[in-house]
This record gives C-alpha cells, sequence and structure tokens, in this order.
C-alpha cells in the first residue's frame, strides 16, 4: 500500500501541472519610478521616461512573440506606485516572472554599462549603495515604516536584519539575469557589469523569480543619449524579449507545457510526428528578424548540441513539407526536413513510417 505522504505529494504534482498547463504564463513588468518620483535625473532626460518608454517595448514584443504569454504592466503612463503596490500586483495575478526595468545613477560620469541585480544579501558596498538608491522610494509613502515592518531603506542595519535564507526563486533568477546580461552585451553592445545580488524590495516581496534591470547610467553623457533615443531602447528592449524567449522555452521544457510559437502554432500531437523545414544554425541566438532568414517568417528554434537551430513550417503532412522545402530552395540551398515525435527529434524515415500506420 503507498504511503500516505507519498501519495499527497504525487497527487499535488499531478493537480499542480494540470494547473500550469492551464494557466497561463504571466509576466509582470515594472517600470520603475513615475509620477513624483522620477527617478535618476540625466542632463537630458529623466529616468521614469526610460523606463517606461522600454517597458511598453518589451511588452509589446513579448505579447508578439509568444500567444501563451500574460503581460501585466505595473504602469503604463507616467503614475506614481509604491513599491508594495508594484509587488502586490505579481503576487495577486500569481506572476511566473518579475521584470523591473530601471536606469542607474552615480556621481562619476565615467561609469557606464548595463547589470541585472537578484534578490541577495549585498556581497559589496557598491551593490549596497544600488539598494538604498532603488529602494528609497519607499520614503515617500506616508505609512511605509508600517507597511515594511519597520524597514528603514537609509540603516545599513535593516538590510542585516533580511533573512538569511536561500530565496527559492534565486537559481532562476540568476539563469535569466544572465541571459539579459549576455543579450546586452552580444546584441546592444553595451558594457557588462555583471548579475549581482543585493536587498531590493520589489523583488524580495513578489512571490516569484524576478530581476530588477539596470539598462545603463544616466549620469554618463554617451549612455543617457543611447537609452534616451528610439533606437537605444528598441534595441534593449529586443534584448530582454530574447532573453525572456530563451527562459520561456526553458520553461515550458521544465513544466511539460506545450511551447506556442509566435506563429501561434503549437505542437499537440504528442503520438504523431512533426515535420520541419532546418534552414540555418548557429553558435549563438539570432533574432528571429535577423537578415540570416532573409524574409522567412514564423521562424521557430530548438538547441542542439550547444547550437541554435533554426526552423519554418511546421505539419503532420510529409507531402505538405516537401512543398514547403522546395518553394525555399532558392534563399536556402542547404535547408533539409527534420521530425520530431513530441519534444524528440526522430530520423525522418521513422517520422514518416509512423506517420503511414
Amino acid at each position: 500500500m503507498i504511503n500516505k505522504k507519498i501519495f499527497i505529494y504525487i497527487l499535488f504534482l499531478f493537480v499542480g501541472n494540470l494547473f500550469a498547463q492551464n494557466t497561463p504564463f504571466t509576466v509582470v513588468i515594472d517600470a520603475g519610478h513615475g509620477g513624483r518620483d522620477p527617478g535618476a535625473l540625466g542632463a537630458i532626460s529623466q529616468e521614469k521616461k526610460i523606463n517606461l518608454d522600454v517597458a511598453l517595448k518589451l511588452g509589446n514584443l513579448i505579447e508578439k512573440n509568444h500567444k501563451d504569454v500574460k503581460v501585466l504592466y505595473t504602469r503604463k503612463n507616467d503614475t506614481y506606485l509604491t513599491v508594495f503596490e508594484r509587488a502586490e500586483l505579481a503576487n495577486k495575478n500569481k506572476a511566473n516572472l518579475f521584470i523591473s526595468i530601471h536606469a542607474n545613477a552615480t556621481k562619476d560620469k565615467k561609469v557606464c554599462g548595463t547589470e541585472t541585480f537578484v534578490f541577495g544579501l549585498s556581497k559589496s558596498k557598491s551593490n549596497l549603495d544600488v539598494a538604498m538608491r532603488e529602494n528609497s522610494v519607499i520614503l515617500l509613502e506616508d505609512d511605509y515604516k508600517t507597511r515594511y515592518e519597520g524597514f528603514d531603506p537609509t540603516s545599513v542595519e535593516s538590510y542585516i536584519m533580511f533573512e538569511f535564507m536561500q530565496n527559492k526563486y534565486m537559481e532562476r533568477s540568476v539563469w535569466f539575469a544572465s541571459n539579459i546580461q549576455d543579450k546586452f552585451t552580444n546584441d546592444c553592445k553595451r558594457g557588462n557589469r555583471g548579475v549581482k545580488e543585493s536587498e531590493l524590495i520589489v523583488l524580495h516581496r513578489s512571490a516569484c523569480p524576478g530581476v530588477l534591470v539596470e539598462l545603463g547610467f544616466i549620469t554618463n553623457p554617451a549612455e543617457e543619449k543611447y537609452m534616451a533615443s528610439a533606437k537605444g531602447q528598441n534595441e534593449l528592449a529586443a534584448a530582454i524579449s530574447n532573453a525572456f524567449d530563451a527562459y520561456k522555452r526553458d520553461y515550458d521544457k521544465k513544466s511539460g507545457i506545450t511551447t506556442v510559437t509566435s506563429n501561434g502554432a503549437t505542437n499537440n500531437n504528442k503520438d504523431k510526428p512533426v515535420f520541419k523545414v532546418q534552414v540555418a544554425a548557429s553558435k549563438t541566438e539570432l533574432k528571429t528578424n535577423d537578415k540570416t532568414f532573409k524574409g522567412v517568417r514564423n521562424i521557430d528554434v530548438y538547441i542542439e548540441g550547444g547550437v541554435y537551430k533554426y526552423t519554418t513550417g511546421d505539419t503532420t503532412d510529409y507531402n505538405k513539407i516537401v512543398k514547403t522545402k522546395n518553394s525555399l530552395q532558392s534563399k536556402f540551398p542547404d535547408a533539409f526536413i527534420i521530425a520530431f515525435l513530441g519534444d524528440r527529434k526522430i530520423p525522418v524515415n521513422e517520422a514518416k513510417a509512423i506517420s503511414e500506420k
């Protein structure tokens, strides 16, 4: 007879998995500061506006590329929200991921580069300085001492009092943060100041994996100009979006959730092979609008042997995929057909044999 505790645990996992598959993945995008809180000030811009512009562009990209993702914003205009309200939005909506967008600042105008923070105990004074600056917004709240249980953002002692326990979301947060930094470096050619831990309240109070992204230093003239420009904002938003793509693929794989591609196609045929045309491969991840794809839409990606492999077409009909391949022959002479059974890649001949049964 099965142990009662084991049975309950198995039942919990089963129900949890069913719930996950029938609940949309929810990401909360938080444009830092806003309203009466301008954030850091530059020579030609305010942090709150840069944050909002990039947040809206990021959300638009995620909505466009992921039909199964629900995007929520803490703010979509120049309004003030408390840190408590930002985190509460994520918690009330059972968010799967929290992304807070910010711009950095320092007295030294030469300092530049991007960095992404996860919640954790600071290991350096510079990280603590960032935490104090970002957390100081709660001083604008009338009842902050009650709401944040006596926490004082200006007191080092308050940070020492933060609980010394491993955040259960730490691993996922760090993984996502590392991807963001890689994209900033490779796609936007930004300086990489790395992934850092800090006692940021907005991440501490959000019950899900989360990151606080510092897009660059608004106090650095060159970086401020870049962040305030449409080009810079588009590139930064695209970089975070690309990192999100990788995070979502990994999340789906580990959760056993059917992946919805940018064209809305899904692989629900677990017992029936799906044929695709592979058109490219790269050691680094490419954007779906990269010139490599020569204007072809509905590009999907899978990873094999550490290499990103790009496909188009998604059908259980072998004759149809042959026509797709032939139509792409002029653009991609080396294109070839591949097949999947569920999440497993299988030989095309085996897939054809299964399809003919």
